[in-house]
């Protein structure tokens, strides 16, 4: 079963620490699109999962504007972690090219920031989708979707 979820943030640090929950309940093969526009908190939010999910600390976490993809390996038998930032691609064939599939297996987890610049080539593929929007200087509105019954808010 899948579940859409809605919660507000109300600081940079309350969105790190709801994405490092997030994070720490992930088991393996999640593929997490991650929309908003510029300065909505996607890193922030990018910055806590990947440090739920095994990166450690979120400081060592920084969007891959342009490098393209991050990767983290995840310590003591966690997941691995590769963050893609869609954000200067220039099309769906760019993304394709980066070996997305190479990314996908049981014990990964792929964070695409900038995803709905790319979102349709994620058609065949069950993924997780999150937007956030902005409700205030710092306030963020938070908004799940597809997301695993097994992550809990």
């Amino acid at each position: 079963m899948r579940m859409e979820f809605d919660t507000v943030s109300n600081s940079a640090e309350e969105t790190i620490e709801l994405g490092r929950k997030m994070g720490s309940q992930l088991k393996g093969g999640e593929v997490i699109a991650v929309c908003g526009s510029l300065g909505s908190g996607k890193t922030h939010l990018i910055k806590g999962i990947a440090a739920g999910a095994g990166a450690g600390d979120s400081r060592r976490v920084s969007s891959p504007t342009f490098v393209i993809v991050n990767e983290y390996k995840g310590g003591a038998g966690r997941l691995d972690i590769y963050h893609i930032d869609a954000y200067r691609l220039g099309s769906i064939a760019e993304f394709e090219m980066l070996g997305f599939d190479d990314f996908c297996y049981p014990q990964s987890v792929v964070l695409i920031e900038w995803a709905d610049k790319i979102e349709s080539a994620l058609g065949a593929i069950d993924y997780i989708r999150i937007e956030l929007f902005h409700a205030g200087e710092t306030k963020r509105k938070i908004h799940i979707e597809n997301a695993p019954e097994y992550i809990d808010y």
